[in-house]
């Protein structure tokens, strides 16, 4: 009877395994290779020193759990760059999945696909030191008075007007460099970034940058939920989908999380 148990045991889980591999075979741009694209360059906390191949860092844990749950081993796995901007245009790619905090949007999935969240993400006021000793505090009615600043390409401007109406329209700018180097020169006083962004961003790109409070995602109608973008029509969608189940279901997408991205807990909440 226990030999039997073990066999059987042995051929779900063999089976488990083939049909992981089967759900991605011959829908990779490479048959049996999965190739992953992140940023030029990957920041803290998603991937550590710009080093995806190493698996630290969330998103770059996340890719391999997933690769893994898709019957890939790590060997499997390749990694190309791409910028942010040139992957939400429409057209093919070269790469089969690309992970880069890319926030689903109903404008958005019109040009390509998302896989189903893989995170939700808090929003936090990023600003400076400066800001805050003028009085700025973790409260509605100091927020709005600030002057903010957003890039025009993200879904900061809209959660701007959902979560706080500035008495001020924002400031709008190409991209988050930008947006950050016009708060060092004292052009705005405030931004919205995720909360592992805004983290990165206080510590190392904006001198003095402080974190006055963040919004759980909770308090929005529609908080910023992140999805592995791929080509529009993507065959590895529902593949993708369902090791992304399977991984939350495990509890270990929870954990991943909790590893990397344990550094957003102690910002203030904004009531």
């Amino acid at each position: 009877m226990l030999r039997l148990a073990t066999a059987a045991s042995l051929l779900a889980l063999a089976s488990a395994a083939t049909a992981a591999q089967d759900c991605a075979a011959g829908k990779t741009l490479t048959e049996g290779t999965l190739t992953i694209a992140t940023g030029n360059p990957a920041y803290f906390p998603w991937v550590i020193d710009d080093n995806p191949e190493s698996g630290e860092g969330f998103e770059a844990a996340v890719a391999y759990a997933l690769a893994a749950e898709m019957g890939f081993d790590a060997e499997a796995v390749t990694w190309v760059r791409s910028s942010f901007d040139q992957a939400i245009q429409p057209g093919a790619k070269d790469f089969d999945l690309n992970m880069q905090q890319f926030s689903i949007t109903p404008e958005r999935e019109q040009i390509v696909d998302f896989s189903a969240p893989y995170y939700t993400s808090a929003m936090a006021v990023l600003t400076t030191q400066r800001v805050v000793e003028a009085g700025a505090t973790p409260a509605l009615d100091s927020l709005k008075g600030l002057v903010w600043g957003a890039d025009a390409n993200t879904t900061a401007v809209p959660m701007l007007t959902d979560l706080i109406g500035p008495e001020t329209q924002p400031m709008l700018y190409n991209d988050n460099v930008d947006v950050t180097a016009a708060m060092q020169a004292g052009q705005i006083d405030a931004a919205l970034f995720d909360l592992p962004t805004a983290l990165y961003l206080a510590a190392v790109a904006v001198p003095d940058g402080v974190l006055l409070g963040q919004f759980p995602p909770e308090r929005t109608e529609n908080p910023d939920q992140f999805g592995i973008l791929m080509e529009d029509g993507s065959p590895l969608k529902d593949c993708v989908d369902s090791a992304l189940t399977a991984l939350k279901d495990s509890g270990r997408l929870a954990e991943l999380e909790a590893q990397w991205l344990q550094e957003t807990t102690g910002v203030p909440v904004i009531e």
